[in-house]
């Protein structure tokens, strides 16, 4: 039984909790999906655009898609082939720099055999009843569409060869298709999907259609560089930073720096006589940490004049309920904890303490510390936002959660979701920061009282300080090694937060996969939460991104202890595990784990003589449904100054869609960890974050990057999404790699809590 003290705002958690839960997949219902959705989920379109052949379908859930798909014309056009030859795809995901907008249509035209330079990619509109859920957020696009998207293009393929069969009197048997063309070798002929798009949208929709083998995918797999590249590095306006409508206002939006704080004066008649503004007002808010919590509003005719007008804004803030939440005190009461048995246990086998006490056995116990830490996006959290006089609220927000952000406005504004229309425009980074919305219905509270359209924008200290941060927490880890140096007990006591008293902020439970608690026969895992009110959010690969580090580096511990080689330990760790049972198409699997290791170790050369000072380490974490193995080469010198000099991942994440944007994911994850591993810290006291800007909060530099070496192991597994799952690994194999070099294990992440640089 839990017991918490304080007066907890669930509004967070129970977001989170929800959001979560929606980007769970139940593999078991995964294992007994059928390959192919079902044909009333499509529907042929005709006389779009001057005719041609569109194919519309609803992504959305089986009920939705039975009653969709009654002829209404209201259905997407998510498939058009033109009869000029282009084929026109959309793409129903944002795209917040993981690649989607061009995975996702790679799909459609490699099971259409549309040569790629034919294809047109379009953002589509948001609209769940068409699109089902349309988020970026857990790795969960690619694999979610897979099986969509594949049925989608092969369906339009059919229905072109059965128009090409009809015109030529040929069996469709003897007609093949290749860069948008359907082709009879036996007569010599050949003809364009163009040509054919007309005749194809008089058939009917084919009853069954067959895939193709992933040995004979053309497109898929290859490196095809973004569909906005050239947009990206020519600066043209994609992001939500770069909307500009006619006569748009600037806004900046100023709240309480702890958290539940609430407006009691400020001098606001002051704010509106500076140059260049506008407005000023204070809103209520309804809060909700989540939506919009109280603060006050600047309007101003450009950026700099509402960014200027506030540096001189004075606020009286009534922090009677606001959070007092202190990373010292914490830090106290877990080292205290740590030393107690979890308030929950989640595992329990055999006798762990008997294990760990055995004559024979040698026992190791460390307490592992992870800080909080900022998402800081390279885009700062923004939305354009414009009350028409039509009485329609018209928004474009780079936001990870569109449909979420339309319900939050609904929630907290009372506006009828019919009168909201939000364009889905690119995000400059989101990593978990944008599944939230604040900064929208910020946005769309304040167009309320805007003449016009107006652009919320937060400066680099609102996104540090106001941020829904990576959860810090501690793990206690215990195990023991028998006299053969085989695994023998294991057991981790994470001490993390609760803000609603009941379940754990994101990404802060402690995430089992069944490695490594079930490679021993003795083992406990379990749960001690502390009050929290500072917000906490997802994180790229939250829960394991830390886990990873505390189980994977105590597994190095006990490696040392076992007197083994860390690789031969993880191996026969893995080994040790039982076979896998019922575990869908992406389930963890100890062979893949297993594979992925050994190739990642000889990718790296495992083994080689390395010089005095300079060390090897290897991790592994099966994350977002990816079997991730990365082995880290670095040195170290007297003065705990590290250099990583090579970073070697090996990855078994089933087919790849887009080799170019698979290894960018790949290298960015790494890059990614590893900055945050050497530096980043959040720490807030008195309920106030303490960082503000890079300057505090140091992002690692281009000429301190590691050599990174990405391998995968192509398989016919279901793929999964690879944003998050290169993240885990990489701190653990560093951490092994530096005790390697220099006998030093570190516990703490950031490293420069422990003297380390870079």
């Amino acid at each position: 039984m839990k017991t918490f003290n304080s007066t907890p705002n669930p509004s967070i958690s129970a977001y989170f909790d929800e959001l979560l839960e929606e980007l769970q997949v139940n593999e078991s219902a995964v294992q007994a999906a059928p390959k192919q959705i079902s044909r009333r989920g499509f529907i042929k379109l005709t006389g779009l655009l001057g005719g041609g052949l569109a194919l519309g379908f609803s992504l959305s859930s089986p009920k939705t898609l039975a009653s969709s798909a009654n002829g209404s014309t209201e259905l997407s056009a998510y498939v058009q082939v033109r009869t000029d030859g282009t084929v026109v795809i959309q793409a129903k995901c944002p795209e917040i720099g993981q690649g989607v907008k061009t995975a996702l249509p790679m799909i459609v035209a490699e099971e259409l055999d549309a040569a790629w330079e034919d294809v047109e990619v379009v953002q589509s509109p948001i609209d769940e009843a068409l699109y089902g859920r349309q988020i970026a957020g857990g790795s969960r696009s690619i694999p979610e569409n897979w099986d969509l998207l594949r049925d989608a293009g092969a369906s339009v393929r059919a229905m072109l060869v059965s128009a090409a069969a009809a015109q030529w009197q040929v069996p469709v048997q003897e007609l093949r298709t290749e860069n948008t063309k359907v082709i009879h070798e036996a007569s010599n002929r050949s003809a364009s999907y163009g040509e054919l798009a007309e005749a194809a949208a008089q058939l009917p929709l084919p009853s069954n259609v067959q895939w193709k083998k992933v040995s004979d995918f053309r497109l898929l797999g290859r490196r095809i560089t973004g569909v906005d590249n050239y947009k990206i590095v020519t600066g043209q306006a994609l992001f939500g930073i770069d909307q500009a409508p006619a006569n748009l206002s600037y806004a900046v939006y100023a709240k309480c720096p702890a958290l539940g704080g609430r407006v009691v004066s400020a001098n606001l008649e002051h704010i509106k006589s500076l140059k260049g503004v506008k407005d000023a007002f204070i809103l209520e808010g309804n809060n909700n940490p989540v939506q919009l919590m109280p603060g006050v509003a600047i309007i101003a005719d450009s950026t700099w004049a509402a960014f200027k007008a506030r540096r001189e804004l004075e606020v009286v803030w009534d922090e009677s309920n606001a959070s007092k939440d202190s990373w010292t005190d914490f830090v106290a009461q877990a080292q205290d904890l740590s030393q107690q048995p979890a308030k929950d246990s989640l595992v329990s086998t055999g006798d762990l303490r008997a294990a760990m006490t055995a004559t024979d056995a040698k026992a190791v116990e460390s307490l592992y510390t992870h800080h909080f830490v900022s998402h800081a996006t390279l885009e700062p959290q923004n939305t354009t936002a414009w009350m028409r006089p039509d009485g329609v609220l018209e928004m474009w927000s780079p936001t990870q959660t569109p449909i979420r952000g339309i319900d939050g406005v609904v929630t907290a504004l009372g506006i009828e979701k019919r009168n909201i229309l939000l364009h889905q425009v690119r995000a400059g980074g989101g990593f978990g920061r944008r599944l939230t919305n604040d900064a929208l219905t910020e946005a769309a509270a304040i167009a309320q009282r805007v003449d016009g359209p107006v652009k919320l924008q937060w400066s680099r200290e609102d996104d540090t300080r106001h941020d829904f941060l990576r959860v810090g927490g501690f793990h206690q880890m215990k195990g023991a090694v028998d006299a053969s140096g085989k695994l023998l007990a294991y057991a981790d006591h994470l001490i993390s937060f609760t803000e609603n008293g009941t379940s754990a902020v994101a990404g802060g439970n402690l995430r089992m996969t069944g490695f490594p608690e079930q490679a021993c026969a003795n083992a406990e895992m379990g749960e001690t939460l502390l009050n929290l009110k500072v917000p906490c959010g997802a994180w790229r690969a939250p829960g394991s991104n830390t886990i990873a580090f505390a189980q994977q580096s105590f597994l190095g511990e006990l490696a040392a202890a076992a007197d083994h080689d860390q690789l031969e330990f993880l191996l026969e760790s893995l080994e040790a595990l039982p076979e896998p049972q019922n575990l869908g198409r992406t389930g963890f699997n100890k062979h893949r784990a297993i594979a992925t290791v050994k190739h990642a170790a000889e990718k790296a050369g495992w083994g080689k003589l390395l010089p005095a000072g300079r060390g090897i380490g290897v991790a592994f974490m099966y994350s977002h449904f990816g079997h991730v193995a990365e082995v880290a080469e670095v040195s170290v010198d007297d003065d705990r100054k590290i250099t990583v000099h090579q970073v070697t991942v090996a990855a078994d994440v089933g087919p790849i869609v887009n080799m170019s944007t698979a290894e960018n994911l790949m290298e960015g994850a790494v890059i990614d960890a590893l900055s945050t591993m050497i530096g980043q810290s959040i720490t807030f006291e008195n309920g106030r974050v303490e960082q503000s800007n890079f300057h505090e909060y140091p992002m690692l530099r281009i000429n301190k990057a590691p050599t990174i070496a990405v391998h995968f192991l192509q398989s016919d597994n279901h793929p999964t999404g690879l944003g998050e799952p290169g993240v885990p690994p990489l701190a653990p194999a560093v951490g092994n790699a530096i005790f390697a070099a220099s006998g030093i294990r570190p516990r703490t992440l950031p490293l420069s809590k422990e003297g380390f640089t870079i």
